[in-house]
């Protein structure tokens, strides 16, 4: 299945714009906004609460979510869209959820794009001769047989593109934005390549979207105009970029040798990965979710292994404790996120029409596991903000109490923008874009400790939710 280039673009501003933006902590008058029976039912679910944080924190399921998701990831490596390693990873989950004695364990086809990397390399030839690291970008076409090569032109923005447009004709244009924030820089990764073209660039080059570099090329999708010639791009380094502009400024003029063996192939039969904890009374559900794909470098334990297994250990923690909740709770595994989110946007096609109005919660987690601060929130009642905010009291023991608007959940998205509650993990991610679609995206990023606390707060919350009396209202 194709998708649009708007829409497309659309999912990525509305990720990039809510995973970086700085937010206050939102508050409100429980005793105001709220039945007082509704709160004190609430507060009644501390001893839970506690419970569930004492057991996978201090008790028997201390650090279980760290060494199974070790053992997956060390197993399996990168899960990219298309791959074997993807689809006997998806097989593994499927064993070890049923093995965990969870509910209607399965798995729902889906078609993912299927884009290879291949041999790909990149030397700056003159003034002298160095050796690039570069990582080709998702949906990028490939280079010639034998490479390009060409002079460079080092601009700082679009703009700078735009007015020095002659200039790129012939040549690799580097694009050697400042980065302030992913939501308004991840422009230049997306983008970049048809602008680049459409000033008759042969190539594009993006330098890496992080706040700090230590020589560490980081990947990502990238989308083509209709109307532009499709032109090879991929992501190069701060340190090679900020090079590449100090020779131009004193006047030399470098030229890069550029060689990406980058091909798409037919989309590929991959699957979502679905496991439940029913629930005994009520017909709505919760459902949180994470990604089993990766980008093709590193391990992918933190985008996204570690918010998957947070999603389907939460459940296991809940069944071995014999928390049964009166909604169901679902958790679903997407295939397919790193390129167009396709596995979730297959997840809606089918089932959005006959959940829409059962759905009472949907959750993920995708933004990093470190340590838990507590909930984004999308959702437009005031009421429904207040009852988060209020379940979230009941993490004051472990400091996870802050509850923002706006959740951070690209394959949420077209549910949340139908008027369906979202939320999302939120955490001290401060240094999340230092390893993101790097090949340091390993289990060393990760903490044990942190891990516990977020699988508790996962486990804790959604099983609140899907316990009261009272669904939130919209």
């Amino acid at each position: 299945m194709i998708w649009s280039y708007s829409f497309i673009c659309a999912i990525i501003v509305l990720y990039a714009a809510v995973i970086t933006r700085c937010q206050d902590q939102y508050t409100c008058d429980s005793n105001t906004l709220l039945p007082r029976k509704l709160v004190q039912e609430i507060r009644s679910y501390q001893p839970v609460v506690d419970k569930i944080i004492d057991t996978v924190v201090h008790g028997d399921e201390q650090n279980v979510t760290y060494n199974e998701l070790a053992k997956f990831v060390d197993t399996f490596g990168p899960r990219p869209s298309g791959s074997k390693s993807l689809e006997d990873s998806i097989d593994y989950m499927f064993d070890m959820l049923r093995g965990q004695g969870l509910d209607f364990v399965h798995t729902e086809n889906a078609n993912v794009v299927h884009w290879q990397r291949g041999h790909e390399e990149a030397w700056m030839v003159k003034p002298r001769l160095k050796r690039m690291d570069i990582l080709g970008l998702g949906n990028s076409v490939g280079t010639p047989e034998g490479g390009i090569t060409a002079p460079v032109l080092v601009v700082g923005c679009f703009e700078e593109l735009e007015n020095n447009s002659k200039k790129a004709n012939g040549k690799i244009v580097v694009f050697n934005q400042e980065f302030v924030t992913y939501s308004k820089t991840i422009k230049y990764r997306v983008e970049g390549a048809s602008a680049a073209a459409r000033a008759g660039a042969v190539a594009a080059l993006v330098r890496s979207l992080t706040p700090m570099s230590i020589n560490s090329p980081h990947t990502g999708y990238m989308t083509y105009d209709m109307n532009t010639t499709r032109i090879p791009t991929a992501a190069i380094t701060v340190e090679d970029a900020e090079l590449l502009a100090r020779l131009q400024e004193r006047g030399s003029e470098p030229v890069v040798k550029l060689v990406m063996g980058a091909k798409s192939l037919p989309p590929a039969l991959s699957r979502n990965t679905i496991a439940e904890l029913r629930g005994d009374s009520k017909p709505e559900e919760v459902m949180y979710t994470g990604h089993l794909d990766s980008w093709d470098v590193g391990q992918g334990a933190m985008d996204d292994g570690a918010g998957a297994f947070i999603s389907w250990r939460a459940l296991a923690v809940l069944r071995r404790l014999g928390l049964k909740p009166r909604r169901t709770l679902r958790c679903v595994l997407w295939t397919g996120e790193e390129l167009h989110t396709a596995g979730a946007l297959e997840y809606y096609r089918r089932h959005f029409s006959s959940e829409q109005q059962l759905m009472n919660l949907v959750m993920e987690s995708d933004s990093g596991t470190f340590r838990p601060l507590g909930l984004s929130f999308s959702g437009y009642n005031e009421q429904a903000r207040c009852i988060v905010a209020e379940v979230l009291r009941l993490f004051t023991r472990i400091n996870a109490t802050r509850l923002t608007l706006g959740a951070s959940a690209p394959d949420l998205k077209a549910w949340i923008k139908e008027g369906v509650p979202g939320a999302s993990l939120s955490t001290a991610n401060e240094k999340y874009f230092l390893f993101h679609h790097t090949e340091g995206d390993t289990m060393s990023v990760l903490d044990r400790h942190e891990l516990d606390l977020c699988t508790a707060l996962w486990a804790a919350a959604s099983y609140v939710f899907a316990d009261l009396s009272m669904r939130l209202p919209r």
